[in-house]
């Protein structure tokens, strides 16, 4: 009987008379002895060996280089030559010098900002706040006051001005005219009004407060709030402030962590305050029973009430109509939940339980009854619908899938289709199916905003970026350096300017069309 196997092996086992001396593997077995790398370099590269072996060989290599290549990595560390910083993937970065912010430098700058402040002309009356919440005043990414420039110049949309910034992941809310931002200063967090136009510093209210993670960073999480000339600011660790929005003057404080007998979150405290009529809700980390979502008075900070059990994640909370109902939608470690605003009902609620309780991005409302959730760390994206029925309202999975993946970078919806960066790539999802219609363009960690019918990123690495929402494919018009280093930082677009920053750098473009005009007039020189 034929026994092909056998037959093989012999084959291979025999060398072929003009094979190179160096590739025998008598020669082989010498190096490896050696100096084993290269032995098992050698012997991978000898094709007399089977597939398995060579296979083997590579393997072998791997696992002997593996330590000294840590010991070498530890060595460009500990002499300065490279630092270590988590980018959103799956393992760290070793780069340069990692994001964060040059405090001399900083102060040096705002030194000088001092006498252009006072020598500034008066400004024109401010328009109506419009920007004033975390993504926009729906707090969905969309950017609808007036049309953007959508023919870049090949150097990028004029440059307003650019200067250094304090720590932290907060983005802008616009109004009065002035942008405002949360930003870590040494061991202060520092809650800042900035011009729109110039950058200049007005006022800055800071407090002692220090959040640091080994693999997050430093500084604060959560943007600001405004709301009828008054600043809402949460730091990271748990520091509630109500501020006036002219001039910075504290009307009142709470420490939500302290006031709520609750522990801080892993990440610190990055959910957004959100105000509904005379309410100003947070979400109050991992609290006591009864007191994980609270509403204190926005005029005077008085508690007026405090529900649920949840541990809280990081997704901040919106407010949404959803089958003919007004509530407050919030995303915790376990669920996605609907509360009646009155008095903090629970109306609904869907489990929804990312893995570390990483639920980082709010739901996203699709039409009068549905919302979109997604999260990264495997959790994929559901797609849910709210209905009215004989004991209340109720929430129906429609689908779900992991054809969407949102670490910590919202999506938007446009036209029945959702634009995200899955684990950092751009894709496109019907929302009618949960079907993909593609996938393309790499654009990391970063975030995006929808404007004039145009996809807004700033991406992982700083880059600003112009992509066509478009179903069909990725359509890129225009990409330009925004900023250096790690950008997690969610953009600001406000009266057709683009405000951007890291934990470094901030930076302000304007998007108005008409050469330079927007709907409301000339725009400013940069300084």
């Amino acid at each position: 009987m034929d026994t092909p196997d056998r037959s093989a092996r012999s084959e291979r086992a025999v060398i072929d008379p003009d094979t190179p001396w160096y590739q025998t593997p008598f020669f082989g077995r010498l190096i490896a002895l050696a100096f084993p790398p290269l032995g098992l370099v050698l012997l991978w590269a000898n094709r007399n060996l089977t597939r398995r072996h060579r296979m083997l060989a590579a393997g072998a290599l791997i696992l002997y280089l593996a330590p000294y290549t840590v010991a070498i990595i530890w060595l460009l560390v500990a002499l300065g030559g490279v630092e270590v910083e988590w980018r959103g993937g799956l393992g760290p970065s070793l780069v340069r010098r990692k994001t964060a912010p040059n405090y001399l430098e900083l102060e040096t700058d705002r030194a000088a900002q001092e006498a252009r402040l006072a020598e500034a002309a008066p400004t024109a009356p401010a328009p109506e706040a419009y920007w004033t919440d975390f993504r926009g005043p729906r707090r969905d990414g969309h950017y609808t006051e007036q049309p953007i420039l959508t023919e870049w110049p090949a150097h990028g949309p004029p440059l307003l001005w650019r200067q250094p910034c304090g720590g932290g992941y907060a983005s802008f809310v616009v109004g009065q005219g002035h942008a405002f931002t949360i930003e870590q200063r040494r061991d202060e967090e520092a809650v800042v009004a900035y011009d729109l136009d110039t950058g200049i510093e007005l006022w800055a209210h800071r407090y002692p407060a220090r959040f640091d993670h080994w693999m997050g960073g430093e500084g604060p999480r959560a943007t600001p709030t405004y709301h009828q000339g008054l600043i809402y600011s949460l730091g990271a660790a748990g520091e509630l402030c109500c501020l006036g929005a002219a001039n910075g003057r504290l009307l009142w404080r709470k420490d939500i962590l302290a006031d709520n007998g609750a522990a801080n979150l892993v990440h610190g405290m990055a959910a957004s305050p959100l105000i509904v009529d005379d309410r100003v809700i947070v979400l109050a980390g991992d609290a006591a029973p009864g007191k994980s979502v609270v509403a204190y008075h926005r005029l005077t900070g008085a508690r007026i009430w405090s529900v649920l059990d949840d541990k809280q994640a990081y997704a901040s909370p919106l407010l949404a109509d959803l089958a003919g109902r007004q509530q407050i939608v919030i995303a915790s470690a376990t669920r996605v939940a609907g509360l009646n605003p009155e008095d903090g009902a629970l109306l609904w609620d869907y489990r929804w339980r990312v893995p570390n309780d990483n639920s980082i991005c709010s739901p996203l409302i699709i039409g009068t009854n549905r919302f979109l959730i997604s999260a990264g760390y495997g959790a994929g994206c559901a797609l849910v619908e709210i209905a009215r029925g004989a004991n209340g309202l109720t929430a129906t999975e429609i689908w779900r899938n992991r054809n969407l993946k949102n670490k910590f970078n919202p999506s938007i919806v446009w036209q029945n289709h959702a634009y995200g960066l899955d684990e950092g790539v751009l894709c496109c999802v019907d929302l009618a199916t949960g079907e993909r219609r593609w996938r393309d363009g790499r654009y990391g960690y970063g975030q995006l905003l929808l404007a004039s019918g145009h996809l807004i990123i700033l991406s992982g690495e700083g880059q600003l970026i112009l992509v066509r929402a478009d179903p069909l494919g990725l359509v890129e018009l225009a990409r330009v350096p925004a900023l250096s280093g790690k950008t997690w930082n969610v953009p600001a677009l406000a009266h057709g300017r683009l405000l951007v920053r890291n934990g470094a750098a901030m930076a302000c473009y304007d998007l108005r069309p008409f050469g330079g005009l927007s709907l409301e007039g000339a725009s400013k020189p940069a300084p």
